[in-house]
């Protein structure tokens, strides 16, 4: 379960790159701090059910933030 930590550091990584070279600054940092996290976590060696509450945790953080983004802060067709 580690490794599939260290693979999803993996591929934020390359989201931060692609948002960098497309001048996407802000979320190129967000995908930093993700990719920070997740590869900091996939080396602490951890047991199965602390990765699985650690996703769990990380999945509802990242629903309540993106619906409360879409709610409230997107304009639609802009």
């Amino acid at each position: 379960m580690d490794r599939m930590f260290r693979v999803l550091a993996f591929w934020t990584g390359i989201f931060t790159v692609m948002f960098y070279i497309g001048e996407m600054n802000k979320t190129a940092v967000l995908f930093l701090i993700q990719t920070l996290f997740f590869l900091t976590i996939g080396y602490l060696k951890l047991s199965e059910r602390m990765y699985m509450y650690l996703f769990g945790a990380y999945c509802t953080l990242f629903f309540i933030g993106f619906t409360w983004y879409s709610e409230f802060i997107l304009v639609p067709g802009f």
